[in-house]
């Protein structure tokens, strides 16, 4: 089996070819599948070569060249299906831009360090954020979706509640929930052992976490209504029909952003009355350098999208992490070491970020599983105006996919890059710094996750509880069904079996 990828105009590397059951488990991320008849199907649709447009008179640009897929729908459904796969797919076959038609839309996807790097640095300024088309009605005016100076203004204020002290005192708060709530998975008693479907599971902990840290609240037997106003609102970002029909996405997702305007409203005069170490009450009570202060609608706005951001990706990574460490058995022994160590030298205590980040193997397993499965595996950017990339010509109001999970996937980046090697983030390799724009789970930019230290925090928090705890091993033949919706989940929710470690 040859994984690896190559840029256009390139020669193959020997640096993606590899073989055994280390670089099958990650085959589908790179690599089309065709096992399943649905993929066969997929793949032998005809192509439908599409021009973006025609580049002005006199301009040096070329016009961007891509395949419109179906009719309205594109290629969504292979994303859908394949995610990075497809994103590789047509970086190999069309170049770093690409026109990737979806949803009635004409888009340009781009991919490679050069090419991003000109929305991201060079050109910046030329491209605003384009996620009002997916998640806007439902996550409208969180921080994500503002930009330039009004951006700038909220993210001056938000920061105020992402200090170190105030990601201290949260850490303190979250480790105690977490423990306490991963040891009820399993019976008591020695080598007991049940299987857990770790996605739903740990879903509804980083809930019980964003209730504890973000709201200050226990969120009780409100819990199953948020989590489905949480995941109605992600999903309905895809939905195929973008009308509130009955029974539809789009309907749901605008249904579960009024459950949630209406939960996070309810408690607004409460935050506001007084302080506590929380999110909400931080944004309510946040002030800028020059006196800026949120409304009651920004508080709201912020908190929806925060918590979703929050409490989705950290699902996603940790339970990324969880199958990566039950595939390798060996980095789960080296990350249960030194958990063990660092509760002994602390005699049990919630841990210091300090402590959290002196953890080396966990970090590195961290930053492997963000690699192979970002939780956000793209950006999204609109044209303000006519720009280029790459040498092609961009007109304004052009919606742009940033697919940087494509440079997570590259041989010219990195060595062998099916493979799952936390070592290559070693000191003695440091591959991330092939390029600056070869890993950027959290973003790049202006826009750069504002809550992923916190998030890093939290995911160290819940795997260190998990390795305490128990054990667990995948079977070699598993292969984890990841599906692409907004946010990367597995299909069959990861079913783990989880045995209770002796004392």
């Amino acid at each position: 089996m040859v994984a690896g990828d190559r840029a256009v105009g390139r020669k193959p590397s020997l640096r993606g070819r590899s073989d055994g059951k280390a670089a099958s488990e990650n085959a589908a991320l790179i690599d089309i599948p065709r096992d399943h008849l649905l993929d066969r199907a997929l793949h032998r649709l005809p192509e439908r070569r599409r021009i973006l447009a025609t580049p002005p008179q006199g301009s040096e640009t070329t016009a961007v060249h891509g395949d419109a897929g179906l009719p309205y729908l594109g290629r969504v459904l292979q994303y859908m299906r394949w995610g990075p796969a497809e994103m590789v797919g047509r970086y190999r076959k069309y170049g770093p831009v690409t026109v990737n038609t979806s949803l009635g839309i004409d888009r340009v996807l781009v991919a490679g360090p050069e090419a991003l790097d000109e929305v991201l640095g060079r050109r910046r300024r030329d491209f605003g954020q384009g996620w009002d088309y997916f998640i806007g009605p439902f996550f409208r005016r969180g921080l994500l979706l503002l930009e330039f100076e009004e951006h700038k203004f909220h993210r001056r204020i938000m920061q105020q509640a992402f200090t170190r002290e105030r990601l201290e005192a949260h850490l303190a708060a979250l480790t105690p929930v977490v423990r306490a709530s991963i040891e009820r998975w399993v019976p008591q008693g020695g080598n007991a052992e049940r299987t857990v479907q770790l996605y739903p599971t740990i879903k509804e902990l980083t809930l019980d976490i964003a209730g504890e840290t973000f709201m200050g609240v226990d969120v009780g037997p409100q819990r199953r209504q948020l989590i489905d106003a949480f995941i109605d609102c992600t999903h309905a970002g895809l939905a195929i029909v973008r009308h509130p029909v009955p029974g539809g996405k789009w309907r749901s997702g605008l249904r579960g952003r009024k459950v949630l305007e209406e939960y996070f409203t309810a408690m607004l005069p409460e935050k506001r009355r007084s302080e506590s170490p929380d999110f909400f009450s931080g944004l309510c009570h946040a002030r800028s350098e020059d006196g800026g202060v949120f409304g009651d609608a920004d508080v709201v706005n912020h908190m929806i999208f925060l918590i979703m951001a929050a409490h989705d990706t950290t699902t996603t990574t940790a339970t990324a992490v969880a199958y990566y460490l039950g595939k390798h058995p060996e980095w789960q022994e080296r990350v249960r070491a030194e958990v063990l160590a660092l509760d002994a030298e602390i005699d049990g205590a919630a841990p210091a970020i300090d402590q959290l980040e002196g953890l080396r193997d966990l970090d590195l397993v961290l930053k492997e599983s963000l690699r192979l499965m970002p939780p956000v595996p793209g950006l999204s950017r609109r044209a303000v105006r006519d720009t280029e990339i790459a040498g092609h010509y961009i007109p304004g109001g052009t919606a742009i996919d940033l697919a940087y999970q494509v440079n997570h996937l590259l041989p010219e980046l990195w060595t062998r890059p099916e493979l799952f090697d936390p070592e290559r983030f070693g000191e003695a390799r440091r591959e991330d710094k092939s390029h600056r724009l070869a890993w950027l789970p959290f973003g790049a930019g202006a826009h750069k996750c504002i809550g992923m230290h916190f998030g890093t925090f939290e995911v160290k928090t819940v795997i260190a509880a998990l390795v305490r705890a128990y054990a667990w091993q995948i079977p070699e033949t598993y292969r984890m069904p990841w599906g692409f919706n907004a946010i990367p989940a597995p299909r069959d929710g990861a079913p783990m079996v989880l045995r209770r470690r002796s004392a």
